[in-house]
């Protein structure tokens, strides 16, 4: 199947991108067109599960989990390893299927799968490592004279429902750390980006994974509301936005989730940083993928004493930014997701420009493709303030005190990750204590992040670590045994006396 879905990319036809039911590709369900949204046609198809499909896919995660759970933790290593290197062997075809489905460019495209391989590589060694604990009951009086181990078990059947923004890589952390963990997967994915999950399953498959470890379907909310309330579903790792979030927390119910939900990111320029180097790495990483991603950098406050030589290299940096053909190698920025998220930046730009604000560069669009928009001194209560653009819109703003600035940053319902550009101890930490966020990126910006390390806010940018390590705990339930009567400790309860 790998092979059929990156032919059909290479020679730029439509991409059949089938659901993987029950060991089977195929799915019988209406066929859902994508529209690439720089070439403005139809670039991949995939079936809509029907509520059939879903129901049996469920029925048969029921039965798998127990088979899945019997594979050894060192054969499902094998297999995330070998996909690791199968993602490596496959980087530019794959990078050429999401540049077509969602019009990253090629050059981010490939970061992508480089991090898709990354991260097979960090599940293959957080699948050796998953264990338990010795617990030191007999520390206690009532625990003298007995034992207790734990370990961690896999939760069963998991559900991992993925975003458009980063589809490949993403899906590669929630269905390779549930996979590590022992546990069987439903995968929904983005309507945008059918082909890209289905290739990612089918490169797992190719590397040896059962097919009763994963599922794969494809539709829209309606298909992963019914996952959601499914009752043999044990546990949920969801990315979007935060009203879906909310929704998918309302359908699941009583069960264990991981919600990895918006952000509107805020990256500070103090005083004694370098604002030419700031504002190199802000240009950047403000419109990398076109500014889609919860930890895009949205909100520059620079330290007034800096600000106009700030703006002055970020809009020379911003210029320098290649708009155009994601297909080619020299573009830095493709198009958005679709015509309506650029619109919302152009809306925005002109929103705050009739606040007072100065738009500099942008605040228009070519269908899809947004112009890189700089938004200059807006005043609070502006959407580009308030909330989350998901868009290649930066906002700049000057500050004069570093704890007010703070207290600026945590206005925001979000609070997910922040950049602070300085070389003074003291505001480093005392950013990181009073910051409302999940993460803190010194001397870089907002959106920086290592797949190996816990990821995840606080607030409205959801709750549990989008990271191997740390999804493997949500993706596991301690089990504890205790042996009564037997103990590894010394169990006397009466102190030795000495002879006299």
């Amino acid at each position: 199947m790998l092979q059929d879905l990156l032919k059909a990319a290479d020679e730029n036809e439509v991409v059949e991108a089938p659901a993987f039911l029950s060991g089977s590709w195929g799915g019988d369900g209406p066929p859902q067109d994508r529209t690439g949204p720089y070439l403005r046609r139809t670039v991949s198809r995939a079936p809509t599960a029907t509520t059939g499909e879903i129901g049996a896919a469920v029925s048969r995660a029921a039965r798998y989990a127990k088979r899945t759970a019997e594979l050894a933790p060192a054969v499902r290593a094998d297999v995330l390893e070998a996909a690791a290197r199968a993602a490596a062997v496959h980087r530019d075809r794959l990078a050429r299927l999401l540049a077509l489905e969602l019009g990253k460019p090629l050059r981010d495209s490939r970061t992508e799968i480089d991090r898709v391989a990354a991260t097979f590589a960090v599940c293959a060694a957080e699948a050796r490592r998953v264990g338990g604990e010795t617990l030191p009951v007999a520390g206690w009086d009532t625990g003298i004279g007995n034992t207790a181990f734990t370990y961690r078990a896999p939760a069963g059947v998991a559900l991992a429902i993925t975003p458009f923004n980063a589809p490949a890589n993403l899906l590669a952390h929630k269905l390779g750390a549930s996979f590590a963990a022992g546990n069987t997967t439903l995968v929904k994915a983005p309507p945008q980006a059918p082909a890209t999950s289905a290739a990612v399953v089918a490169l797992l498959l190719d590397s040896g994974m059962p097919h009763q470890a994963v599922q794969l379907l494809h539709g829209g909310g309606e298909v992963g509301a019914a996952l959601c309330g499914a009752e043999e579903v044990s546990v949920i790792s969801f990315t979007g936005s935060a009203t879906t979030g909310a929704a998918v927390a309302r359908a699941a119910g009583a069960k264990r989730l991981a919600l990895e939900l918006g952000g509107n990111a805020a990256t500070l320029v103090c005083e004694d940083a370098d604002p030419a180097a700031a504002a190199a790495v802000c240009a950047r990483t403000g419109y990398s993928n076109s500014g889609q991603s919860c930890i895009s950098v949205q909100r520059v406050y620079v330290h007034r004493s800096r600000y106009a030589e700030f703006l002055d290299a970020f809009t020379a940096a911003v210029d320098a930014l290649v708009v155009g053909d994601p297909l080619r190698e020299t573009t830095d920025i493709g198009a958005m997701v679709d015509e309506n998220a650029a619109e919302r930046v152009v809306t925005w730009a002109e929103e705050a420009r009739r606040l007072g604000a100065s738009v500099l560069r942008g605040g228009t669009r070519d269908g899809a493709t947004a112009a890189p928009t700089i938004v200059a001194d807006p005043p609070a209560h502006a959407s580009v303030v308030l909330h989350e653009v998901f868009g290649a819109l930066v906002a700049v703003l000057p500050y004069d005190d570093f704890d007010t600035v703070l207290d600026q940053c945590n206005t925001s319902r979000y609070g997910l990750q922040a950049g602070l550009f300085t070389h003074d101890l003291t505001r480093i930490v005392t950013a990181w204590r009073k910051l409302e966020v999940g993460g803190l990126i010194v001397n870089g910006s907002s959106n920086f992040r290592l797949d190996h390390v816990p990821f995840g806010g606080v607030k409205d940018s959801g709750f549990g670590r989008e990271s191997p390590r740390w999804l493997i705990d949500d993706y596991t339930v301690v089990k504890t045994l205790m042996l009564r009567g037997l103990s590894v400790w010394g169990d006397s309860r009466e102190l030795p006396k000495e002879n006299p």
